[in-house]
């Protein structure tokens, strides 16, 4: 069983929310951006070499690199679809972050 300060440290850890220190929220967007950038920059990347792919691949008659540039392209976009919709699924699960 559980003691009476342990009910209440419980209680009490329940009601803290984590939030970034103060000057943190500005530096910590601009990372965020970044990040979120850098990862559609690679989509479309990973986009003009599936396309690249493709092309060379019926270009010089090797039907296994058009397959593969095909199912990159499909993976690219499975990405673009995941990149959409868990940061959703996570806010659902986590909520607003308290504890």
């Amino acid at each position: 069983m559980m003691s009476q300060t342990s009910v209440h440290a419980v209680a009490l850890a329940a009601k803290v929310c984590p939030k970034a220190p103060k000057g943190a929220t500005g530096a910590m967007n601009d990372i965020t951006g970044y990040v979120m950038w850098g990862v559609i920059a690679l989509m479309g990347l990973g986009m003009l070499v599936g396309v690249g792919g493709i092309v060379a691949g019926r270009v010089f008659s090797m039907p296994h690199a058009s397959k593969m540039s095909i199912i990159g392209i499909c993976v690219v976009f499975g990405a673009a679809i995941a990149y959409l919709v868990l940061p959703g699924m996570l806010n659902a699960v986590i909520g607003k972050g308290c504890v």
